[in-house]
């Protein structure tokens, strides 16, 4: 791997036109940039749209690329390799609305991505803007999700990659992302050590993309596709009520950024809409922080079995806070034996089967409408963000068969209790 970034020096990103801080409003042109030169805060994607119709975003591909004009990717972006993540269910969920007390509730299933979390859909848009940024490698710090999506992105597109990873990360994460033989290296310590190694290697290795990283402001608009896709799934309006996992919280901020970009631009109505924030209690400073009305988030040390959420220094925290002030929405934590009983919820009424930051979802919005926080008249949708088939370790010990009978009818009939 070399280390220098033969980096064109315009580059073809779509609508995006420059780099602008969301502390100070400093702009600067596209760059492989990823803080303020004046104040250090965090710069965010500057966009210049066009005319943008419905039926054109329609007729697009089945996957995220539909939304190519909204985000910062060169128009022919679907002609380089990639895993072509999106367009994934908007599931009806009336059987866990019954069982939550809720009037009208979808479940926004991103299990179905190439890599089975929505973080194919931000590392998709990362590879994209990397490409022509002049990078080469891809890497990333991550708690799971990220590692699979960034291997297996940089395998389709013929990269290498470098992927730090905590060391207790669950078994079945690290080996889906083993599998795709980069280079996967894993570190002693906690999320936010990992994420401390990874801004130190990026600074030394120019050409190697940290999608979370310095190239964070692109990847993060990946997530404005979860808005996007909701609104046209609905038929092109926007829900009253949106349930969203905060690890980082960039997620959420760019969910909210999608919705406001649809109404702005009359892609849909622009009705009122209520964000909601779900942590688990094990790492909950975002949380903690709405609560005690704060608008700084101090860093806590993670300690829960929902290790993708487990961020103790988000990034994003007080845009997360402003976010849901601003809706008049609520932050809410779970403890970890919720989160269990999140994921069995939801896989018993629906027949989803969501890792833990799912759990985290479901019980945090049954605690927010036991608590009044959330209107069970309302619309509302839930983001379900990875397969429980990378968290097996969580449910293990709560699950299995009923009986272990001898092959006879009459043994079923007894353990079944007839």
């Amino acid at each position: 791997m070399t280390t220098t970034v033969g980096a064109p020096t315009t580059f073809d990103l779509g609508p995006a036109k420059a780099l602008s801080c969301r502390e100070c409003g400093h702009e600067i042109p596209l760059a492989p940039e990823f803080a303020c030169a004046e104040c250090f805060g965090p710069l965010e994607v500057k966009y210049s749209f066009g005319d943008i119709r419905r039926e054109d975003i329609e007729a697009g591909p089945k996957n995220i690329w539909r939304y190519r004009d909204l985000l910062p990717v060169p128009s022919d972006v679907d002609n380089y390799p990639n895993t072509e993540p999106g367009l994934t269910r908007l599931v009806k969920a009336d059987r866990l609305a019954a069982a939550l007390g809720v009037k009208s509730l979808w479940v926004k299933d991103d299990t179905g991505n190439p890599t089975h979390s929505f973080k194919d859909r931000v590392v998709a848009v990362a590879l994209a803007a990397a490409r022509q940024l002049g990078f080469r490698v891809l890497a990333c710090p991550s708690t799971g999700n990220l590692a699979n999506a960034t291997a297996a992105a940089a395998a389709r597109a013929g990269w290498e990659s470098v992927v730090l990873i905590p060391s207790s990360l669950e078994k079945a994460k690290i080996l889906t992302t083993a599998v795709y033989d980069g280079a996967l290296i894993a570190v002693e310590g906690n999320y936010d050590d990992v994420n401390r190694l990874a801004t130190e290697l990026a600074a030394e290795h120019e050409d190697w993309a940290f999608v979370n990283v310095n190239v964070r402001p692109y990847y993060a608009e990946g997530s404005k596709t979860l808005a996007y896709e909701i609104a046209e799934q609905l038929g092109w309006r926007l829900p009253q009520q949106v349930v969203v996992p905060i690890a980082s919280g960039a997620q959420l901020t760019k969910v909210d950024k999608g919705f406001r970009e649809l109404g702005t631009l009359g892609l849909v109505e622009e009705t009122p809409y209520r964000v909601f924030g779900a942590q688990a209690t094990g790492c909950s400073p975002v949380s903690a922080a709405y609560k005690a009305g704060r608008d700084v988030v101090q860093p806590v040390r993670p300690d829960t079995i929902a290790r993708s959420l487990a961020i103790g220094a988000p990034a994003d925290g007080p845009y997360v806070l402003d976010v849901v002030n601003r809706t008049n929405g609520a932050i809410e934590d779970v403890s970890d034996e919720e989160v269990v009983e999140g994921i069995r919820l939801l896989a018993r009424t629906e027949g989803i089967f969501t890792e833990t930051a799912g759990g985290v979802t479901v019980a945090t919005a049954k605690k927010l409408i036991e608590t009044g926080k959330l209107d069970p008249e309302a619309e509302t949708v839930l983001l379900i963000t990875g397969d429980g088939l990378k968290t097996l370790d969580a449910i293990e010990s709560k699950v299995g068969p009923r009986a272990t009978v001898p092959p006879s009818a009459d043994a079923v009939h007894k353990a079944l209790g007839f």
